[in-house]
């Protein structure tokens, strides 16, 4: 009979897998993958028994202290001690990271974000297997806006809603953000989802707490009828992968509509100045599973703000008379840490306000 031999202290990407996995977020996931469905995941984007699915979820495990063997049970616990889960062990193995790197990120290169947290902070050995929940993790902000699959799903049942357009996040909502989604809402007759990443993300991005208090006065202010829901994810900066990972993930929410911006979660460009993937790769990417996935894929378009009419345009639609602005997300947090103007046609004074509150590098 099998019983408990170790337990694990989850790290934080861990933790917000391990939410993920327990409440349908992560479906068809039922646990971290085991090496058969690990190999098939780096290798075709899909599980051993075909189902879709193109990023990594493992536990990785110190093998040095790790005693447990295949059949084991073992308690998966917080950085206080609490026991949330139990793992039936499937699988130890020692992972090709070169492989995984080249297949999931599309390079070998630390100077991205996903290959450098695979390469530096992710452990040698991979630990696979179902698992069992025995709490319920807790999160102590936010608790209103932090809705599971099930409840989310309830809510646009009970609402009669018939389409839903999810929108990713990891940044403050600027203007061009809010236009892309209210047009996009609009062409596809769709109630707004606002479901940003409020797990790690990107070196360097804005804490999520001040992001969030954010999103609640523009909703409030600018989006009445949206609903707000917190997505609490450890995003890996895939691009591609990760866009189509982002859509299997927003139609396990109850999204029949998924928008998907321009390089996608990216992590930018190499220290050559390379940028790591296309401008509309992630897009492409995603539009190919779309129908296999159940959702409909909405690709964000450039927009630019004319001054000369005082709205947004696609680069298309420029004039000779056009006056096209704007601002860079350097020139932006430059601005914003030295309390300079922002101009009301870039941001919404609320979101300024609240992201002026917090130091931003």
């Amino acid at each position: 009979m099998s019983k408990v031999k170790n337990s694990i202290t989850l790290t934080e990407r861990q933790l917000y897998d391990l939410e993920l996995i327990a409440n349908g977020g992560f479906a068809p996931l039922s646990g971290f993958l085991n090496k058969d469905d690990y190999e098939n995941v780096v290798s075709d984007s899909r599980l051993k028994n075909g189902e879709l699915w193109p990023i990594p979820v493992v536990l990785d495990v110190d093998s040095e202290i790790f005693a447990s063997k295949v059949g084991d049970i073992i308690d998966l616990k917080n950085s206080r001690g609490k026991k949330l889960a139990t793992l039936t062990i499937e699988s130890i193995f020692v992972p090709d990271k070169k492989v995984e790197a080249k297949n999931v990120y599309g390079t070998t290169d630390i100077s991205h974000f996903g290959v450098d947290y695979l390469f530096n902070r992710t452990k040698d050995t991979y630990v696979g297997g179902k698992i069992t929940v025995t709490e319920k993790p807790e999160h102590a902000d936010f608790a209103h806006i932090r809705k599971s699959p099930a409840e989310l799903k309830k809510i646009f049942v009970e609402k009669g809603l018939k389409s839903v357009i999810a929108f990713q996040t990891r940044n403050p909502i600027h203007r061009a953000h809010f236009e892309v989604i209210t047009r996009s809402a609009k062409k596809h007759n769709a109630h707004i989802l606002i479901h940003p990443a409020v797990g790690p993300t990107k070196d360097g991005d804005i804490d999520y707490p001040t992001r969030v208090r954010s999103y609640e006065k523009l909703v409030a202010q600018r989006l009445p009828d949206a609903t707000l829901s917190l997505l609490p994810i450890a995003m890996r900066m895939a691009g591609p992968r990760e866009a189509l990972w982002h859509a299997i993930i927003r139609k396990n929410y109850g999204a029949t509509h998924f928008i998907i911006g321009r390089d996608h979660a990216s992590p930018g460009k190499d220290l050559a100045g390379k940028a790591f993937y296309g401008l509309t790769e992630a897009q492409e990417f995603a539009i190919q599973y779309a129908r296999e996935i159940g959702i409909e894929i909405v690709t964000s378009p450039e927009l630019v703000y004319d001054e000369s009419q005082n709205e947004y345009i696609s680069p298309e639609d420029a004039k000779a008379v056009s006056k096209i602005v704007s601002i860079s997300g350097t020139e932006f947090r430059r601005r914003l840490r030295e309390g300079e103007e922002i101009p009301g046609w870039f941001s919404f004074p609320e979101v300024i306000e609240e992201l002026s509150k917090n130091k931003i590098n």
